[in-house]
C-alpha cells in the first residue's frame, strides 16, 4: 500500500491521521502550517442576523472578539466546525456537508445579514440574491518548512492529502526548494479549487467527491491501494 501523508495544521492533522489509521491506511502526519490568531475588531452584532464559519479554527483562535457575538447563531460548514462553535458557547443554526457555498445556497434564509469569520486564506463565495455579508479575518495559517522526516518520505511514492489551495502551493514550493521530484507523488485534494492551484508535475491530482474529510479519506484509500502507472 502506498503511504498517505497529511500536511494540514493541528489539531486537524491528528484528527485526519486518526481517521485514516482507523480505515487501515499507512498514514503519516506532518503539518506544514501552524494556525495563529489575528488581531481583529468585532463589529456591532446588532448589524447581523448570524455568523458564517468555514473552519473550527474560527472558534479555537478567534480570541476575545468572539465574546460579544455569542447572541448570533452560527451557520457552519460542517459538524466539526459546529462542534467547535458549541464548545465556545455559540448556538448553531445549521451545519452543512458540501462546502460553505452550499450552505449559503441552500441553508441560510434569504435576506439574512451575515458576518463571516474566516482565516487569511479562504474560499471565495458568491452571495445568492438578497443575502448581505461582511468578513473579518480572525486567524492565519503560517507556512512551515518541511521537516527532514517528511523530505525523506517524499523521495518515495506517496499520496498527499491536501485541504487548501494555499497548502498545495506551499507544498509545491517546498518540493522545488528541497529538490523533491513530484512525478512519483499524487495529490488527493479536498476540492476543485485546490486541484486547480496545483501546478504541473504531480503524478496525479484527484478531487474528493464532496469537500469533507470523509470523502477525502475515501479517495485517499482508493489511491493508496493503487500503485499508479509504472514509470511514474
Amino acid at each position: 500500500m502506498v503511504p498517505l501523508i497529511v500536511i494540514r495544521p493541528e489539531p486537524g492533522c491528528s484528527a485526519t491521521v486518526a481517521a485514516a489509521t482507523a480505515a487501515g491506511l499507512d498514514v503519516h502526519g506532518h503539518p506544514l502550517f501552524a494556525v495563529r490568531p489575528c488581531s481583529w475588531q468585532a463589529p456591532d452584532p446588532a448589524r447581523f442576523d448570524a455568523l458564517l464559519a468555514g473552519s473550527a479554527n474560527v472558534f479555537r483562535h478567534g480570541g476575545p472578539g468572539l465574546a460579544g457575538l455569542k447572541r448570533l447563531p452560527v451557520y457552519a460548514v460542517g459538524e466539526t466546525t459546529a462542534s467547535a462553535a458549541r464548545a465556545a458557547g455559540f448556538a448553531v443554526a445549521a451545519a452543512g456537508s458540501g462546502g460553505l457555498q452550499a450552505v449559503l445556497d441552500s441553508v441560510v434564509p434569504s435576506g439574512a445579514r451575515l458576518l463571516r469569520l474566516a482565516g487569511d486564506e479562504r474560499v471565495p463565495l458568491h452571495l445568492p440574491p438578497g443575502l448581505r455579508m461582511e468578513e473579518r479575518v480572525v486567524y492565519a495559517s503560517k507556512p512551515q518548512d518541511m521537516p527532514p522526516e517528511l523530505i525523506e518520505r517524499l523521495r518515495a511514492p506517496a499520496i498527499i492529502a491536501v485541504h487548501s489551495a494555499e497548502a498545495v502551493r506551499h507544498l509545491t514550493a517546498q518540493c522545488v526548494y528541497h529538490g523533491i521530484r513530484r512525478a512519483p507523488l499524487r495529490i488527493a485534494a479536498l476540492g476543485q479549487r485546490i486541484a486547480q492551484a496545483a501546478e504541473g508535475g504531480w503524478g496525479e491530482v484527484a478531487v474528493a467527491a464532496l469537500p469533507n474529510d470523509t470523502a477525502l479519506l475515501a479517495l485517499a484509500r482508493q489511491m493508496c491501494q493503487d500503485p499508479g502507472p509504472k514509470g511514474r
